[in-house]
């Protein structure tokens, strides 16, 4: 099936989108508040929308590339990623709880949302399943 381009309008705002969310993953390698793969899992996205060049060098990165295609083709957040996230989402609700003057309903929603996102990574899995053949080992009845 042939693919369909959008018009130019519409890709360029997706690729501008595109390289901001690469610029935020980036702020997300140096930040540990901030993620980075969901950014550069945008990021992709919107390459994939509006660039094949910048879709390909974003997917096959050698530091970037490796957790988006688990991602993409397994659905999978490998455990040191879950646990970075996890942990980043703990900090910063202490830090903002602790050391700050937040108001209650700031921190409920903040709560909430690290909450949410929590049970989603933790919902997924770590590492890539199995093939069916090694899920269900043959068994065979005694004395047959």
């Amino acid at each position: 099936m042939p693919e369909v381009e959008r018009p130019r309008g519409p890709r360029l705002v997706l690729f501008g989108l595109g390289w901001l969310f690469v610029g935020l993953g980036l702020v997300g390698v140096v930040l540990p508040v901030m993620p980075t793969t969901p950014f550069m899992l945008v990021a992709l996205w919107c390459f994939a929308n509006s660039s094949r060049r910048f879709h390909a060098w974003l997917f096959h990165h050698p530091l970037f590339g490796p957790p988006l295609q688990a991602w993409e083709q397994d659905r999978v957040i490998p455990l040191g990623a879950k646990i970075v996230a996890i942990a980043s989402m703990a900090a910063s609700m202490i830090y903002v709880a602790g050391f700050t003057e937040t108001h209650w309903a700031l921190l409920a929603t903040m709560g909430t949302s690290c909450a949410a996102g929590a049970a989603f990574i933790l919902s997924c899995p770590h590492r890539k399943p199995a093939p069916i053949a090694a899920r269900t080992p043959e068994r065979t009845e005694p004395g047959r």
